[in-house]
This record gives structure tokens, C-alpha cells and sequence, in this order.
């Protein structure tokens, strides 16, 4: 009777490790599928190039600051807005840095803030100052910058010619004042100001709207009596 009860407890042994083995061996090669989950593919990095080019032109950087916005802005047509009627302009290629800058200050609204300040009769009107604050503002915000000379013999002030101003005491580059524009308003053009100023552009259409400015009544330093805002806008 011992004999058998020990030999009852022995098969009792072997199958109960028996069945946890089996169990074990279960678990580890088919655990339940809510157990395993692939792993999260990884986020991708999004990186944002921000870019702020109206902020970035300054005295110092304003060559190589036009050469890249040129590349990038190509438009050559701009539209100057007057109570007197609008004047159409076209910009020359030959002339890159001129025509950056002029289409990066219409862009930003500079010369919105202006006016025609200064009626030169019989040779030009002159534009791009202020009595107000707003356009002091932006000059200081890009600090001045001055253009490079880009005069070429054959861009002459024929009448409706585009030019920019610029200072002539300890200036000898020549370089131009890009706040300051003027379109010649005589016939007969202004020879002597060529290869002094850069020409940089011309009228396609609007000079009856010229000549109605041209006659307006002026008073000291030639600024009109009632000033003659503009809106330039980039047409193409």
C-alpha cells in the first residue's frame, strides 16, 4: 500500500511539470496579438527654413541682398497711381541692382508712403520723400542703403526717362539714393545729367500725367504747394 502511494505521488509529479512546461512553451511562442505591437515608426523632422528678406537688407549687406532678391523677383513693369492719372513703367534688366531695389521698396510699400516732393520745371518730377514719419521709418529700418553705380552710355535722360538721385558731396562711386526716384518731363530730355546719374528704367505709358504734374504750383526747394501722394504697384 505505501509502494503505490508513493508511486501515485511520482506520476502526479511528473505530470503536473508536465503541464507547466507545456504552458510556459505556450506562452512564449504564441503570446496574444494585442501583446506585441509594432514598433512607432519614427516622427519625421519637419524643419521650417524661415526666411525673412524684408528684414534682412542693411547698409553693409545691400549688394549681395539685390543680387539674390533680383533672382528671385524678375518683374520689370510697375504702376505709379496719381490723383492726376497713372504713369507706367518699364525697368531695365541691364541695370539689376536698380531694378531689385526698386521693385523690393514698391513690394514692402515705401513709396506708398511719399509723395512727389520736388517739381523740378522744365527737366524732371522727383519722388519718394515725406513729411510724415512712416517713410523716415523704413529708410532707418534698412538703414540707408545705397545702390551701387550702374550708369551706361547708352541709357541716356531721354524724356521719360527713370533715374535715381543721390548725393554729391563724398560720394565718388557715383552710388544712388534708391529712396529717391525722378522722371525726366522735358521733350528735349536733360543731357547733362547723363553719365551721373544711373538711368535705370523709362515710361511705356502716362505722360499726359507727367506734364499735369509737371505744372502743378510749387513753393520752396520746389515742393508742390498741395502734395501729390502716389501708390506703385508691380504689375508684372
Amino acid at each position: 500500500m505505501k509502494l503505490l502511494q508513493t508511486t501515485l505521488l511520482i506520476c502526479a509529479l511528473i505530470l503536473s511539470s508536465c503541464k507547466t512546461e507545456k504552458q510556459e512553451i505556450k506562452t512564449e511562442i504564441a503570446p496574444k496579438k494585442d501583446s506585441i505591437k509594432p514598433a512607432p515608426k519614427p516622427k519625421k523632422q519637419i524643419v521650417e527654413k524661415v526666411i525673412k528678406p524684408w528684414d534682412s537688407l542693411n547698409h553693409n549687406n545691400a549688394t549681395a541682398f539685390l543680387k539674390e532678391f533680383g533672382k528671385q523677383n524678375k518683374e520689370t513693369k510697375v504702376l505709379i497711381k496719381t490723383k492726376f492719372g497713372n504713369i507706367k513703367l518699364r525697368l531695365f534688366n541691364e541695370t539689376p541692382l536698380h531694378r531689385a531695389s526698386f521693385i523690393f521698396l514698391t513690394k514692402i510699400g515705401y513709396f506708398n508712403t511719399t509723395v512727389f516732393h520736388r517739381i523740378a520745371r522744365d527737366m524732371a518730377i522727383q519722388g519718394g520723400e515725406s513729411d510724415g514719419q512712416e517713410s523716415t521709418n523704413i529708410r532707418n529700418k534698412y538703414q540707408n542703403y545705397r545702390v551701387p553705380s550702374e550708369i551706361l552710355k547708352h541709357k541716356k535722360h531721354r524724356y521719360g526717362a527713370l533715374a535715381l538721385a543721390r548725393e554729391l558731396d563724398y560720394n565718388p562711386n557715383k552710388k544712388s539714393n534708391p529712396f529717391n526716384f525722378y522722371i525726366i518731363s522735358n521733350k528735349t530730355g536733360a543731357p547733362h545729367l547723363d553719365g551721373d546719374y544711373t538711368v535705370f528704367g523709362e515710361v511705356i505709358s502716362g505722360y499726359s500725367t507727367i506734364r499735369k504734374i509737371s505744372k502743378v504750383k510749387t513753393g520752396r526747394s520746389d515742393w508742390p504747394i498741395v502734395d501729390i501722394p502716389m501708390k506703385i504697384e508691380v504689375i508684372k
